[in-house]
């Protein structure tokens, strides 16, 4: 058996002793420091650097093959923890094609719970609201998510609707306010009414704005009048108001997703996200 201090020869009885399934070939502790060193980087580099480190020789496609057997730890395990606030957003991974076959990109979802950690799905929705539903959510949860319909859906399943406060993140509506173009003074003038909560007032500004995208914007605080919220008081009371955390944590797995070259079979991609994800949430060290 290979470990980090070299060959083992392990008996039968020695096996069975320290609980050592048949044809294992690595000890718990190479399996850790391989897992740990291809969570962040491609098979290839982490083979070299375990060579390196070691001594011991693991083929990438060894490596690759013990993270798709693996299992992973999808959050680190504390049932104390109560959520408070949770976001949602997606991500991109690209799939690999037939040989002179364009290559094509297909989005998953991650959420991060800000007190624990962040999971990422792909094309399993189910799987993500089974998982947050399983947690101690608290009461009120905050949800923060972007514009997109289908964050709102998810939010929609997830705890009780009087359970929730759902929370349009400041950051993209003033950037949809920039947008709309304008005078400063104008645009200053809504980004204040919109800082305190105030849509109507906000919507009243624009009127006889005279630039093509403000209709679009109006219908944008219409459509999530209920989640733009006094992000002032709520800044002040510590509690976010964008959803920095969820999209941080897709930069973060999109580092090791989209390493030069990378492309992925289709039915690999949730485990190589569960693999990501544990190794950000510190389940690896």
């Amino acid at each position: 058996m290979k470990s980090i201090l070299g060959e083992l020869p392990i008996t039968e009885k020695q096996a069975k002793k320290l609980e050592i399934k048949s044809r294992t070939q690595m000890s718990p502790m190479l399996e850790k420091n391989c897992l740990l060193l291809s969570g962040d980087e491609s098979y290839e580099k982490s083979a070299q650097k375990i060579k390196s480190l070691t001594g011991i020789a693991v083929s990438h496609s060894t490596q690759q093959r013990l993270v798709h057997r693996y299992a992973f730890e999808e959050l680190p395990s504390n049932p104390e923890v109560e959520v408070e606030e949770i976001s949602l957003d997606g991500g991109k991974v690209r799939l690999r094609t037939a040989k002179g076959k364009a290559l094509i990109w297909r989005d998953y979802k991650a959420v991060s719970f800000h007190q624990l950690g962040v999971a990422a799905f792909f094309q399993d929705n189910s799987a993500l609201l089974d998982l947050v539903n399983s947690q101690v959510l608290a009461k009120p949860l905050i949800c923060l998510g972007d514009g997109h319909d289908g964050i709102w859906n998810l939010f929609r399943e997830i705890g009780e609707k009087q359970e929730r406060i759902e929370i349009l993140d400041w950051y993209h509506l003033i950037e949809n306010l920039y947008k709309v173009g304008g005078s400063f003074q104008r645009i200053e003038e809504v980004k204040c009414f919109l800082w305190k909560g105030d849509v109507d007032a906000a919507i009243s500004c624009c009127e006889g704005w005279s630039e093509p995208q403000v209709e679009n914007f109006i219908t944008y605080l219409n459509k999530h009048k209920h989640r733009i919220v006094n992000y002032g008081y709520l800044q002040a009371e510590g509690i976010s108001i964008g959803s920095g955390s969820v999209e941080s944590k897709i930069k973060q797995i999109a580092h090791r997703l989209k390493i030069t070259g990378a492309s992925w079979e289709s039915g690999n991609v949730p485990q190589v996200l569960r693999h990501r994800c544990a190794y950000l949430n510190g389940c690896l060290f």
